[in-house]
């Protein structure tokens, strides 16, 4: 199987019109030329981004190719989620040590349920041979003028987060042989590493609402920092409420060993692959956030408030604020 035969076979959709995601709004040429063409509504600003996944950096060999499917996409989702942007399209970049037509077959599936339940077309990228790598550019469209950035934090917002955070970790962890979960407990940690949710619904509701927004990929402390520095301002942590984001499943599984207090703060805070959206609110947007969580089908919990003072703090239960214990986010070039 050439090259060109794995594209139409695995990655080229008939482009007929109703025959599904392909003929998606907003792209006017897909797969099969040398460029495609995107046709943003009027008005519309047209976002991008770009992740890549490698294999033995952000996943493990034998994973199973429908799940690397999904999680390429949801990545490169999740960010359209932080912007407040709808998707459009998308392009894959694909490395492959060999054309298997099983992993292909199974790759793709896992790729396209994900992207026809966002009306999210391929519409172009490039294979070749050499050690699995996949890099996947996104576009999507928002409003002018009504993005989610990092940038608009203020002094008394609300910290908002969706979703729970430090079942990734657990799982990578566990994986590892670092950790020892219950089988029903590592199937569900595992769905969250492999099968992320990217909350595109919550973004999109958000618009309006939100003063900020990141989506978490590499820990919930490093990824606050990132929308602190951008929107120059300090933040206070609530360390219960942080902590309750990994026990609301984890205590029915009987991982209380795995999780005292200081364990599971320190999953929260460095925890990473979550692909949550941790955001910014007016404390008069309170009811408006539950709305929108409520419209979207997403929890979402306040941990925390914006304030004007530099760094971030820790709240305990008493209501006393000091540092945060030493954690650290992952980072590609320090890990």
């Amino acid at each position: 199987m050439g090259e060109f035969d794995l594209i139409r076979r695995f990655f080229q959709r008939p482009a007929t019109p109703g025959a599904g995601i392909h003929a998606a709004p907003g792209v006017a040429l897909g797969v099969g030329d040398d460029a495609a063409l995107l046709a943003p509504a009027p008005g519309m600003h047209l976002a991008i981004s770009s992740d890549m996944l490698v294999q033995g950096r952000h996943f493990f060999a034998d994973v199973d190719p429908a799940a690397l499917g999904h999680k390429a996409l949801a990545v490169n989702l999740s960010d359209m989620a932080a912007t407040g942007a709808r998707p459009l399209a998308f392009t894959l970049a694909l490395a492959l040590p060999q054309a298997d037509e099983a992993w292909l077959t199974a790759f793709s599936a896992g790729l396209f349920a994900l992207a026809d339940a966002h009306d999210c077309a391929l519409v172009g990228g490039d294979t070749t041979q050499g050690p699995l790598n996949l890099c996947i550019t996104i576009f999507g469209e928002v409003p002018a003028g009504q993005a989610l950035t990092r940038a608009g934090a203020r002094p008394g917002d609300d910290l908002w987060v969706s979703g729970s955070l430090g079942d990734a970790r657990l799982a990578l962890l566990a994986l590892q042989g670092q950790l020892a979960l219950p089988p029903a407990a590592l199937a569900v940690a595992r769905q969250r590493l492999e099968r992320p949710t990217p909350r595109v619904a919550l973004g999109l509701a958000l618009r309006g609402i939100a003063t900020s927004a990141i989506d978490l990929s590499d820990g919930l402390a490093g990824d606050v920092g990132h929308l602190l520095h951008a929107s120059r301002a300090g933040a206070v942590l609530y360390a219960q409420e942080a902590m309750n984001l990994v026990a609301s499943w984890a205590s029915p599984m009987g991982l209380e060993p795995f999780l005292d207090d200081e364990t599971r703060l320190r999953h929260v805070l460095t925890g990473g692959d979550d692909y949550e959206l941790l955001f910014t609110a007016p404390t008069a947007a309170r009811a408006a956030v539950q709305a929108a969580a409520r419209a979207s089908a997403t929890p979402v919990t306040r941990i925390g408030h914006i304030d004007a003072s530099p760094g971030l703090r820790l709240r305990n239960a008493q209501g006393q604020e000091g540092p945060l214990p030493p954690v650290a986010s992952f980072d590609h070039f320090r890990a």
